[in-house]
């Protein structure tokens, strides 16, 4: 069998390293104590355990209201930027 996607709007913010105060506000709860640096991975609770966001990986906020990295190449291959 095939499926197709539905199609959905999604929420989503890219680690570039430098913006962590941005992920704080999207994220919340969901990213784990860290330590305040510009140069290291996140790490995300994800509804499969926690996970690891490397720079310039995207944090999407999902459908039920959780958040997960996923890596750019995919992302971009997956989403398109709407212009309101």
């Amino acid at each position: 069998m095939k499926y197709k996607s539905k199609p959905k709007v999604i929420d989503a913010i890219q680690w570039t390293g430098k913006n962590l105060e941005e992920i704080i506000n999207f994220v919340g709860e969901s990213l784990m104590p860290i330590e305040r640096r510009m140069d290291y991975d996140l790490k995300i609770k994800t509804l499969e355990g926690v996970h690891t966001a490397d720079r310039f990986d995207y944090i999407i906020k999902g459908i039920k209201g959780e958040f997960y990295p996923c890596k750019p190449d995919i992302f971009e291959l997956s989403y398109e930027l709407l212009n309101d």
